[in-house]
């Protein structure tokens, strides 16, 4: 089965290109705008692709009675405060748009309901992110289609059957599917990278890898076994208050990731057996037969 790589902004996604970065900020930014900048900043000079966000519609995407659940934080006291207190809007997304467009890196968002597509397809983002809860979603991975803007999807909690019927509903559109382990952090046992073979062999789609462990290793180990794309969640302090910090990687170490995958790209070569120039004096003063 072929392969097709995918276009993202002026980047193609697939095999024989650069693994494609993505610093995932999420709600990491805990409500404070000040904080999403010094990470896009961190993304930028680890030298990542992208960066993404969340989007949702609050009353959409949670039951009043889970709002309702008390909830002890800075916004309030309950867990509708704060969900809300995290989200961004208008606003703070103008400035996102602008500040990325200024730093010169690519930005997109997750959309967890189809009011949230329709509010971030106004800064025309170069794709959209189907997160892993949201894959048996029919309606809104069909909204999604609406934009004609290629899909980036994750495949956590979720089995070969459900991302069969999810691509289905999808058709046509540029997919690149991300295998992914749904917990936060994700221990080593679970994290079963040798699904991305599977996913490999069993979709034309580009196959890449969504990471929550603790350290870097693994994810270079995804890129070996053929992630097309990457994406890791990022954080000023691991130590910080959120749910999402202690599986998120700080600014040193994405700078490292990126470091280290763009050195195992070089070493990983093109599969071809040959002789270099430079081993040609160690063999000539070595080798007793040719």
């Amino acid at each position: 089965m072929v392969m097709k790589a995918c276009e993202i902004g002026s980047k193609f996604v697939g095999p024989r290109h650069p693994c494609f970065i993505v610093a995932e900020i999420g709600i990491n930014h805990n409500g404070d705008m000040g904080i999403a900048k010094k990470l896009i900043d961190s993304a930028v000079f680890a030298g990542c692709d992208a960066v993404k966000f969340q989007k949702r519609t609050v009353d959409v995407v949670y039951t009043q009675e889970e709002l309702a659940k008390p909830r002890e934080s800075s916004f309030g006291n309950t867990n509708g405060d704060l969900k809300r207190g995290l989200e961004f809007g208008e606003k703070e997304f103008d400035e996102i748009n602008r500040y990325c467009h200024e730093k010169r890196i690519l930005w997109f968002a997750s959309c967890w309901d189809e009011r949230s597509v329709d509010f971030i397809e106004q800064y025309n983002p170069p794709c959209y992110k189907i997160a892993s809860p949201c894959l048996t979603d029919d309606a809104l991975l069909s909204h999604h289609l609406v934009t004609g803007k290629p899909i980036i999807m994750s495949t956590g909690m979720s089995t070969i059957a459900q991302i069969d019927h999810a691509l289905d509903v999808l058709g046509k559109a540029r997919v690149i599917l991300l295998h992914c382990t749904s917990t936060y952090p994700s221990t080593p046992d679970e994290l079963n990278l040798m699904v991305i073979k599977q996913l490999a062999s069993r979709y034309r789609h580009p196959i890449g890898y969504s990471g929550h462990e603790v350290g870097l290793y693994t994810t270079l180990a995804a890129v070996v076994l053929g992630a097309c794309m990457i994406e890791r969640h990022i954080t000023l302090d691991r130590s910080m208050w959120g749910s999402d910090q202690a599986a998120s990687v700080e600014p040193f170490g994405i700078y490292r990731l990126v470091k280290d995958i763009r050195f195992v790209e070089r070493a990983m070569g093109d599969g071809i057996k040959q002789i270099y120039d430079s081993e040609l004096p160690i063999m000539k003063k070595l080798r007793r037969v040719d």
